[in-house]
């Protein structure tokens, strides 16, 4: 986007004073967070379409639920595109949204909440969903899309990826196509599918419509992959289990 970077220090700078002055607002109820979303945008007085020399660099926050409150229903897209490889598609860029809006429009009308993007150029091949990237138990494998520079790489899914193997799952980064997922409806073979995003954290699927024929997926019990997955990676996040990664930052109050 031809933006400067933000230097490290005072971004975190900027996360320690509006965490420090909104801790008040922090929930405090199972699922719920203080969600931060860090924004960069192009401001001066001009009029024009030029690489800008001014930027404004805000933290937005706000007390947040669970995102899904239920199980996603998705419409697998083969019209419309998101985002095609050479694009934007895997930067956090707001341009983004834009092209999803009236798919994704047309889809809730048909009593989805989201649609699953396909590749741009052949729409063979699965992309993201709307609001999070998607991965598939298929044959007892953890499936999810290689990431090309139409994905986003989100951080969690890059950090289920890296609690697979904790979890006693084998992990596939490759190409899944449609066809794919649709025999592995057929056959059985497809016993889990959810999404992953920091808000969501873990979506459960509750339907994929695929050509126009809906595909259901079972409640996920308590032994499935994802809510393992889940409360492992939440049990991190709250200290309950070791982080032997070192993903969380603490900011004392």
């Amino acid at each position: 986007m031809c933006m400067p970077e933000i230097p490290e220090e005072l971004f975190m700078q900027s996360i320690h004073a509006i965490v420090e002055t909104d801790q008040d607002w922090i929930p405090t109820s199972e699922g719920a967070s203080l969600y931060l979303r860090p924004v960069v945008f192009a401001f001066e007085a001009r009029l024009g379409v030029k690489i800008a020399d001014h930027f404004k660099f805000i933290i937005l926050t706000s007390p947040a639920g669970p995102y899904f409150s239920k199980p996603t229903r998705l419409k697998v897209e083969e019209t419309y595109v998101r985002a095609a490889e050479g694009g934007t598609g895997f930067a956090k860029c707001a341009g983004n949204y834009g092209s999803a809006f009236y798919p994704t429009q047309l889809a809730r009308q048909e009593g989805f909440d989201q649609v699953l993007w396909t590749d741009a150029k052949e729409h063979k091949y699965i992309d993201e969903a709307g609001v999070m990237n998607v991965m598939f138990v298929i044959n007892k494998k953890l499936i999810t899309p290689r990431l090309t520079t139409a994905l986003l790489d989100g951080v969690t899914r890059d950090s289920i990826l890296k609690l697979a193997p904790e979890l006693n799952m084998p992990v596939e980064e490759r190409k899944v196509s449609v066809d794919e997922i649709e025999q592995a409806f057929q056959n059985g073979t497809l016993t889990e599918a959810f999404g992953a995003g920091t808000a969501a954290v873990v979506s459960p699927i509750a339907v994929i419509n695929i050509r126009g024929k809906d595909y259901a997926l079972p409640q996920p019990g308590v032994t499935s992959f994802q809510l393992r997955a889940k409360d492992l990676l939440n049990n991190i996040r709250l200290g309950n289990a070791p982080d032997t990664y070192g993903w969380n930052y603490i900011i004392k109050s």
